[in-house]
């Protein structure tokens, strides 16, 4: 599988790694992307892969709560300019009896470049707040569960913690047997390749694997995560939730 500049690209923003070992990353890999990930982690020149998606496009996310109901909603366009087209933020096509698939292709008419909106999703339920940073960036949507209390600025603070932290999972649980599988995999391939550590017994290496599942939570799972804003509460985000 040949592999193209863009992909070093790519796998460089995906994992913070050089341009010329994610080149190297490709090259072992035959330009397998997620093979190319796991190589420089278990070299350990990289930790888990940021989530960024292999999607080559441009656009923005807009977050919005009326009347209690929640919405997220992220549109994608083919170049950078167009994201800034104030057009993108003004699809809510409020007085007009057209539908969001008719208005459409007026849009892409008059921007002049193809528009898909990717990903949406809608809360009627519980207390929602929207945040969204960096102009639509990036956008999110967080739904809690309260009785008898406002938790607005809960919620706000747990959705800049998502914006800024970008975790994977929502709560330890969540984590797949299979990401777990890798994940350790991936912490014996390093122990292996360290002399201090290749010689020591198996039952040894899987009580320090099982201590940095731990890590990997704190880094991956939201609730599992330091807080990030110290200042108001120190503590992981479900300790913060809970008090």
């Amino acid at each position: 599988m040949s592999f193209t500049a863009a992909d070093v690209k790519t796998l460089r923003e995906m994992t913070s790694v050089g341009m010329m070992d994610c080149k190297k990353a490709l090259t072992e890999c035959d330009g397998d992307m997620d093979k190319a990930v796991e190589y420089l982690r278990e070299k350990g020149l990289a930790k888990a892969a940021k989530k960024a998606g292999r999607i080559a496009a441009e656009g923005m996310s807009y977050a919005l709560v009326e009347n209690g109901v929640g919405a997220l909603v992220e549109v994608n366009c083919e170049t950078d300019f167009c994201a800034d087209v104030d057009a993108l933020m003004n699809c809510k096509y409020p007085g007009t009896e057209l539908t969001v698939s008719e208005t459409m292709p007026e849009k892409v008419m008059s921007i002049g470049e193809n528009l898909q909106i990717r990903r949406f999703v809608r809360f009627a339920e519980n207390t929602s707040v929207g945040y969204v940073h960096a102009g639509g960036k990036i956008g999110v949507l967080v739904n809690l569960a309260v009785e008898g209390v406002d938790a607005s600025e809960i919620g706000k603070n747990v959705a800049m913690q998502i914006a800024a932290l970008n975790p994977r999972f929502w709560d330890k649980s969540q984590v797949t047997e299979d990401v777990l599988a890798e994940e350790k995999k991936i912490a014996l391939a390093l122990m292996d390749s360290d002399p201090k550590m290749a010689s020591k017994p198996a039952q040894v290496k899987e009580k320090i694997v099982m201590g940095k599942m731990n890590k990997f939570y704190e880094e991956n799972c939201l609730l599992q995560m330091e807080f990030v804003r110290s200042d108001l509460f120190q503590g992981t985000v479900e300790h913060y939730i809970a008090d």
